[in-house]
């Protein structure tokens, strides 16, 4: 197949290297980075051109588009490239309301009986105080559309949750923040789960875990996500089925009822409490970092997956996994996930051996490789369980310098 790879970061550069390894397909990416470069042809189309996506998929003869942000999925590009006959790896602009709004996400999940916090929508500083009370701990404070990984908070003291509302209702996330959702805090570890979906058909890849906190000690704000894991060790074997039959089948359900065909990833972020799992979030594309622990884990074929679901057909009853465990730690930019500085040299890719280095922030700058994100690599490390796999990758992570790299120390732990 001629498989285009609709981004350019970490996420998308695991997502090539895991459809080139079957050394079957011919991709490119559009725009794709540096280490993407490595498998697949790039081409300068930005992820949020629609127009540009699609003439560029007729043009090259695309037979699969697998889409990495969800900016373009909410914008419509899926919708698009069917309408030109091209299939698409990801859900119409009207089911990536999931993750475009999480108050829709809340009515979804309602609808469906799949179990979440209890939560509301505000409009306004003062309602939404008035719904928290004295005790803002006890609750989350959401942007109810896209922001990239960074509108969610969780206030300590009243203070605090003030000026998180005021950020929002004062535009410091564009129109995103002037909706807020307000939800009960939930306790327990979290879990990622990353559904291949075909209409109300689907199959979970392996689970993982994502480390949002910035700081070791899951202390600082919440980022994009610092670093993941897969499997999570303490999973039994049923809680993929668990998922499949409890979450992500009743969602396909309720939105195929609405008429609404979800062919794409769905991922859901869990809360693993006493009464079981919960729904923090869906998003409507492949977890970032999560992805790049979880495809050195996938036996089956990506691609695969990948068409049978853009083409809604029948997917496989389960996926096949790799034995073992898989470390992510990714490795920032100074200031992230505030303001941060770019085009610092990177130095040391050439001296790590036995990992995987996937690029999130880079750029070429003449022949030298530079830094252009916040966050800017994400190196893995494979063996046959977690505890070898985190001493594998953190043996090779400090070979790797640029100038203000942050990374997290305790990823895994």
């Amino acid at each position: 197949m001629r498989i285009l790879v609709v981004g350019g970061g970490g996420r998308e550069h695991a997502l090539a290297w895991a459809l080139s390894r079957s050394g079957r397909h011919r991709l490119m990416s559009a725009p794709g980075n540096p280490g993407i470069a490595s498998v697949a042809r790039l081409f300068p189309v930005a992820a949020t051109d629609v127009e540009g996506l699609v003439d560029l998929a007729l043009e090259k003869s695309i037979d699969l588009v697998v889409v990495g942000p969800e900016a373009p999925l909410v914008a419509g590009l899926a919708d698009a490239l069917r309408s030109s006959g091209v299939s698409c790896f990801g859900p119409g602009r009207d089911a990536a309301r999931l993750e475009g709004s999480k108050w829709f996400a809340k009515e979804i999940m309602d609808s469906a009986g799949v179990p979440t916090a209890e939560g509301k929508v505000f409009t306004d500083t003062a309602s939404a105080m008035d719904y928290i009370g004295k005790d803002p701990a006890d609750f989350v404070i959401k942007a109810d559309g896209l922001a990239a990984g960074k509108g969610v908070f969780l206030p300590e003291d009243i203070q605090e949750a003030r000026s998180i509302l005021a950020g929002f209702f004062g535009g410091d996330f564009g129109n995103s923040g002037l909706r807020v959702v307000v939800e009960r805090r939930l306790s327990g570890r979290e879990v990622s789960i990353l559904a291949v979906c075909s209409g109300m058909d689907c199959v979970i890849l392996p689970p993982s875990r994502d480390h949002k906190r910035l700081g070791t000690g899951d202390t600082g704000p919440n980022t994009g996500g610092m670093g993941a894991v897969c499997p999570p060790p303490e999973l039994k074997d049923d809680f993929a089925g668990l998922a499949r039959e409890r979450i992500v089948l009743p969602v396909l359900n309720e939105l195929h009822s609405r008429g609404l065909d979800y062919r794409g990833v769905l991922y859901a972020g869990l809360m693993v409490t006493d009464e079981g799992p919960k729904v923090l979030e869906f998003n409507v594309r492949f977890g970032d970092p999560e992805t790049q622990a979880v495809m050195p884990m996938l036996g089956s074929d990506l691609a695969e997956l990948c068409i049978a679901a853009a083409e809604g057909e029948r997917l496989p009853a389960r996926c096949l996994g790799r034995d073992g465990a898989c470390t992510c730690v990714v490795m920032a930019s100074g200031g992230y996930p505030a303001a941060y500085g770019k085009g610092y040299p990177i130095s040391g890719l050439d001296d790590v051996e036995d990992v995987l280095v996937f690029h999130a922030g880079t750029a070429e700058n003449g022949e030298r490789l530079v830094t252009a994100g916040g966050r800017v690599l994400g190196v893995v490390g494979c063996a046959d369980d977690l505890g070898s796999s985190v001493e594998k990758v953190y043996g090779q992570v400090g070979k790797i310098d640029f100038e203000g790299c942050y990374y997290r120390t305790d990823i895994g732990g």
